[in-house]
């Protein structure tokens, strides 16, 4: 797999697995645990309609690696861990027909906004813990994420998410 840096978000990796195809169908390793560094507990899937955008979530400790298995979504990643400064965003497309792994550190918000009709696999660092799940504004006007929608469908719980105010950010560990 290649692996290569989301430009100014440290930590945060694109993988693009090496796909073996001939007349029966094609393999690829999606997931390698020694070539990203961390043991993933948990996987989860995560269906979601064209015009939905589920995000922006952060969490202290879990990490996530997100892999499109069918339809297209556009990820957006904010870089919450140096507390005062603007965040760097950004955007990155993520394909079936393009198959790549996109790796979020803690501390780095992170949203999609399924831009077909998407299935998304995404692996866990850690269990699920509510302790460990904040919220950031998908419109937040100080991180400008670049969306490509004006008027996304939220989760009650996405419509509800605060504006970014440093205050209430957490520390990283």
């Amino acid at each position: 797999m290649k692996l290569e840096p989301v430009d100014g978000i440290p930590g945060a990796v694109l993988g693009t697995p090496k796909v073996y195809g001939d007349s029966r169908g094609s393999f690829m390793e999606i997931f390698r645990e020694d070539l990203l560094g961390v043991p993933f507990v948990q996987a989860n899937h995560s269906r979601s309609s064209k015009g939905v955008l589920r995000g922006l979530h952060y969490h202290r400790q879990q990490a996530d690696a997100w892999y499109v298995i069918a339809g297209e979504a556009q990820a957006m990643l904010a870089d919450l861990r140096t507390r005062g400064a603007t965040p760097v965003v950004r955007s990155v497309d993520l394909a079936a027909g393009h198959p790549q792994v996109l790796y979020i550190p803690p501390g780095v918000a992170h949203g999609f906004l399924a831009t077909t009709d998407v299935d998304l696999i995404y692996w866990v660092t850690h269990y699920y813990d509510s302790t460990d799940e904040f919220g950031v504004a998908w419109d937040d006007p100080v991180l400008q994420a670049p969306w490509r929608i004006e008027d996304p469908i939220l989760s009650e719980r996405d419509v509800k998410n605060p504006r970014l105010e440093w205050s209430s950010i957490p520390a990283w560990s």
